[in-house]
């Protein structure tokens, strides 16, 4: 991977929360006594915070406003990110070998900006980042290439000049279909998408400890 400007996504691609995020809606559902289809779930997989807490709000009655039930996910997410959320393997030396080489980095994640300050900083490797970049923030989800171009205009590039680094088919497609270079990143939580993402990405890492 030769590009000077990265994108990186943070869940299920340099950290490895995803098991988390991929249980916090249904737990939250089902302690308040709902049981939600696996259609559903998958529906909201894509979704920001907001975007989600409107869709339990809407769809299963769950007592508003969304802001309440962000401000309870996130308590929730927080001490985990806070505590035990772990880096994946390889993930500092590979950032460390893209900075040896001159390249400039950030985040762009759907997980609100403190919540992912507060886990790459106690991981160590915030330190590598131009900024943090929340779908939160630019207010729509990467269903659509805002967070992205947003990204590389911080950082002074343009998309055919840009690596984004995804674990999410969906996330890679828009980027790809923006004019990124895309790098697709292997997540379990995800482990259906890999033939459809492994073909679609324009690179793939199997593994940080080998990417360099």
């Amino acid at each position: 991977m030769d590009k000077k400007f990265c994108i990186f996504d943070m869940d299920g691609t340099l950290v490895d929360s995803m098991p988390i995020w991929k249980s916090l809606g249904k737990d939250y559902l089902e302690a308040r006594g709902h049981h939600p289809t696996q259609s559903q779930l998958a529906a909201m997989g894509p979704m920001t915070m907001l975007e989600g807490a409107a869709f339990l709000v809407d769809t299963f009655g769950v007592a508003g406003p969304p802001e309440r039930i962000i401000d309870e996910m996130y308590a929730v997410m927080e001490a985990h990110y806070r505590t035990d959320i772990p880096l994946k393997a390889g993930v500092r030396d590979y950032l460390e070998g893209l900075r040896s080489r001159g390249a400039r980095m950030c985040v762009a994640t759907a997980t609100a900006e403190p919540l992912a300050r507060a886990c790459l900083e106690r991981l160590g490797v915030a330190r590598y980042f131009d900024f943090i970049l929340s779908c939160e923030t630019v207010g729509k989800g990467k269903t659509q290439p805002d967070v992205y171009l947003e990204a590389a205009r911080r950082l002074g590039s343009v998309p055919a000049d840009t690596a984004v680094f995804e674990d999410a088919l969906y996330a890679a497609r828009t980027a790809q279909e923006a004019g990124f270079y895309t790098v697709g990143i292997p997540e379990a939580a995800y482990r259906q998408d890999w033939p459809a993402l492994s073909t679609l990405s324009d690179e793939t890492i199997l593994d940080w400890r080998d990417a360099l």
